[in-house]
């Protein structure tokens, strides 16, 4: 799950800066668009390096979510009745809602996501235009809704982040009390800077300053 994670989190960091390329205007951002589809090239066929990530990305998903499964049925066998007095309740209960339910949420978008801006068949533009006007189709003030939809997921990939960098670092022992809030603060930021970095691009786009 680490592992899996780790991938996915520098993935999403890499996402973020190509898609805050569209405050540079259409030409940047749609070259950039097209440089994804045509790296490697002329020793790679066109579009092959995007593929494969596209694959290692998909295997990263898939073990994540088995891993998940794995690791709760763990849990439930090793411990199959539960403690009389849990003193973190509360954190506990917060902890299983945002990465069990966060995560369904997050695999709908993910699903929504790829349907609409990769190939485009729920983007008001289709699958044959322009990326920059997909995504200005997309997140138009008409279609706020979309953006709320948009925000809402990330917000909810935001907090899985958050839970998920913190349990890394106590999975590792480095989660230890005198490190505690210096790791928890790294944690917090890195979720923070991922949601504000990509929810800016919708916000942006529905309230007309990227047109």
């Amino acid at each position: 799950m680490a592992v899996t994670g780790a991938i996915l989190v520098l993935y999403l960091v890499a996402h973020m800066i190509g898609n805050l390329k569209i405050f540079l205007g259409r030409a940047d951002f749609d070259h950039y668009a097209h440089w994804l589809r045509t790296i490697g090239e002329p020793a790679l066929p066109h579009r092959v390096f995007l593929t494969i990530t596209e694959a290692v990305l998909t295997v990263a998903v898939v073990l994540h979510m088995w891993s998940a499964v794995s690791l709760a049925r763990r849990a439930r066998k090793a411990r199959p009745v539960r403690y009389a007095a849990r003193p973190a309740a509360h954190e506990n209960r917060y902890a299983t809602h945002v990465m069990r339910y966060g995560g369904v949420v997050i695999l709908l978008f993910v699903i929504w996501h790829l349907l609409d801006l990769t190939f485009g068949a729920v983007n008001p533009e289709g699958g044959g235009a322009e990326p920059y006007d997909k995504v200005v189709a997309d997140f138009a003030p008409s279609h706020w809704y979309v953006t709320v939809f948009y925000v809402v997921a990330v917000v909810m990939v935001g907090l899985h982040l958050r839970h998920g960098i913190w349990s890394a670092f106590q999975t590792l022992g480095w989660g230890r009390s005198r490190r505690y809030r210096a790791l928890r603060l790294f944690a917090d930021t890195v979720a923070a800077l991922l949601v504000l970095g990509f929810v800016s691009v919708p916000v942006f786009v529905t309230i007309g300053v990227v047109s």
